[in-house]
């Protein structure tokens, strides 16, 4: 079992002392509403006051167990000592001065180690990185970078995306997004030039290169495919073997940029660094943000080296690679490769074993899937069909049993709890679940 060095102040599992929400909470809550767009979308009064670990404690001094990770961006548990430790060292000395007019060593040393770690093929000169980086605050900012640089590069206009992919709410990035209608819904007219197909089967890509690439989409005017190697908010969707590595031969036909959308499935979350790495793919262009700094603003673009060739100006950021943002990010690769991502691996296929029973007792439960710690399970109805309503009574129900969760997809609960999460924390969190059910 893995050490976490954390010294925990708060306890360990839920500890419930007032109604939920409690008084605090509330006033908070009407003080939000009056002054906060009404487009965040809050599942539960939940009000953090601090986190440590697994767990959060809210204001009125309730603790939670907590399986969503703020999203799969707390990746070495809230407030980790190590991660804390060097943004208050680095917060001493620079907090800004802009990496896109001015050098600083935070951002360089970051961008070597993305670099070094890239699922790209070893350059020739041994001396070389087998990527470039550029810096984004965020996975939509990613994803809007590398649009522009898959166009740029190869002179084409034309994307692929999928049904149910999530890449953001930005222009570009609202573009390649297939979640939910009411994220483009009255926002159009959006990016032109998407094209969305199906998801993780071989029958969609049949379907793009005997139908589309003949009839209405010239292949030779794709720039990019882009693509989830696990579906995040479209369900946690696990794709089909061989779906990813046809992916890549389609785009070597075709001179097509093969773009992988790592933002909530990379840094260690799946067990590997990347998780594409799982199917032994190399594309051109990775995505990344959530895990990278342990909850600090901060994303990347990492492309084969001979794809990167904007000139200086092109494309550009003010906070992208903020320095106290980059030494979060440098811990973070650290503490990923000391012990984290084994123990994701470790983790979760003790949770997908636990889910797995759950299942076998609830028939309403499907059957585990995912990777590492980006696990998810569907509910369905009495005739087995997805079931939103009743995956949304049941994340209602844990929170008022001190169990943070978070749903995606149309009837499935994810499970993303930060990587230093133990097999104890597990166990109660299916308790808690088994008791609902």
């Amino acid at each position: 079992m893995l050490s976490i060095p954390i010294n925990l102040n708060l306890p360990r599992t839920p500890r419930l002392i007032t109604s939920l929400p409690g008084t605090r909470a509330q006033e908070i809550i009407q003080r939000d509403r009056a002054v906060t767009s009404p487009s965040y979308t809050r599942d539960y009064p939940l009000v953090v006051a601090r986190g440590e670990g697994c767990m959060v404690e809210d204001v009125d001094g309730n603790v939670f167990l907590d399986m969503t990770a703020g999203i799969a961006v707390t990746a070495t548990g809230h407030a980790h000592p190590q991660v804390v430790k060097a943004i208050q060292e680095q917060s001493a000395r620079l907090l800004h001065m802009s990496g896109t007019d001015f050098y600083y060593e935070p951002m360089v040393e970051l961008a070597e180690k993305l670099a070094i770690r890239a699922p790209f093929p070893q350059p020739k000169d041994r001396a070389g990185f087998p990527a470039k980086v550029f810096f984004t605050n965020s996975g939509a900012e990613s994803n809007e970078g590398a649009i522009k640089l898959a166009r740029y590069y190869t002179k084409r206009s034309l994307i692929i995306a999928f049904l149910g992919a999530f890449h953001g709410r930005t222009y570009g990035a609202m573009s390649l997004t297939g979640s939910k209608v009411v994220q483009r819904a009255n926002f159009g007219p959006l990016v032109p030039g998407v094209t969305h197909i199906p998801y993780g089967t071989h029958a969609s890509l049949d379907y793009l290169e005997k139908q589309l690439f003949t009839t209405t989409l010239p292949a030779q005017e794709v720039a990019a495919i882009v693509v989830e190697p696990i579906q995040g908010e479209g369900g946690y969707i696990v794709p089909d073997d061989g779906f990813l590595q046809r992916i890549r031969q389609i785009c070597d036909r075709h001179g097509i940029l093969m773009v992988v959308d790592e933002v909530q499935a990379g840094m260690g979350r799946t067990g590997r660094l990347f998780a594409i790495e799982h199917w032994g793919v190399m594309p051109d262009i990775i995505t990344t943000a959530k895990g990278i700094a342990s909850g600090l603003p901060l994303g990347a673009i990492l492309a084969r080296p001979e794809l990167m060739t904007w000139p200086p100006g092109s494309h550009a950021t003010t906070f992208g690679g903020n320095p106290v943002a980059c030494a979060a990010a440098i811990a973070t690769l650290e503490l990923l490769e000391s012990g984290l991502m084994s123990h994701a691996t470790e983790m979760g296929e003790f949770l997908q074993a636990g889910l797995m029973e759950l299942h076998k007792k609830c028939p309403r439960v499907s059957i585990p899937r995912g990777k590492g710690l980006m696990v998810a399970v569907d509910l369905l109805d009495e005739a087995g069909n997805l079931d939103g309503k009743l995956r949304d009574r049941i994340i209602q129900e844990s929170f008022l049993r001190g169990l943070l969760l978070l749903g995606c997809g149309k009837a499935a609960i994810r499970f993303c709890p930060p990587l230093v999460i133990d097999s104890d924390q597990i166990q109660i969190a299916l308790q808690i679940l088994s008791d609902i059910l």
